[in-house]
């Protein structure tokens, strides 16, 4: 299935004035003004991308509604294949030089570490970014890491004892009631 993204380099529809673009372009995209002026600042950016047919059509309707002449590209289709790790290599080719990036700005990875190739001039500015080199495990295998056995602490119980049952275990006893008061010499009149 073909995806596709939507690019704007900010030219105009023809006949529109920029700054009602400008306007349309912020109520469309709920942005404020500074990064509005970034979209029309002359560089290509992708403002949507992995759309259907449909939803490209839609994007690319609005947008010149709005007075923005845009580009719908079709994206490239990365297939990705789960294989076996590779087998050390014994040194990586230099990558190819890109127009306007220096040759000595794409170097060579340092070991586990995965090096990432910009597809344009503005991702040239990552492409000093390392990025860890995470496998995948194979199926049913337990991920987290094995917990060490923990020696229970040593605890001295020789002081205690055990009483027979029924014998008194050193509860306060309740003080015998006191006798009623003598109030036989009391009379009411």
């Amino acid at each position: 299935m073909t995806r596709f993204e939507i690019a704007f380099s900010g030219q105009l529809v023809a006949g529109a004035p920029l700054e009602t673009v400008q306007a349309n372009m912020a109520r469309l995209f709920q942005a404020d003004t500074q990064r509005i002026a970034l979209l029309f600042s002359g560089r290509r950016m992708v403002i949507k991308n992995n759309l259907d047919a449909a939803a490209a059509e839609k994007y690319r309707l609005t947008l010149e509604r709005a007075g923005a002449v845009v580009e719908v590209v079709a994206m490239a289709v990365e297939e990705i294949e789960l294989a076996a790790p590779p087998a050390p290599a014994p040194a990586p080719a230099p990558a190819p030089a890109l127009p306007g990036l220096a040759p000595a700005a794409v170097g060579t990875p340092a070991p586990g570490r995965l090096q990432v190739l910009p597809r344009d001039e503005y991702m040239a500015a990552f492409a000093e970014v390392e990025a860890l080199d995470f496998g995948i495990a194979p199926l049913g295998v337990d991920l987290q890491d094995a917990q060490p056995e923990v020696a229970p602490p040593p605890v001295d119980f020789s002081q205690f004892s055990l009483a027979p049952a029924g014998s008194d275990m050193g509860q306060v006893k309740a003080a015998p009631a006191a006798p009623a008061p003598d109030t036989s010499h009391l009379k009411l009149q």
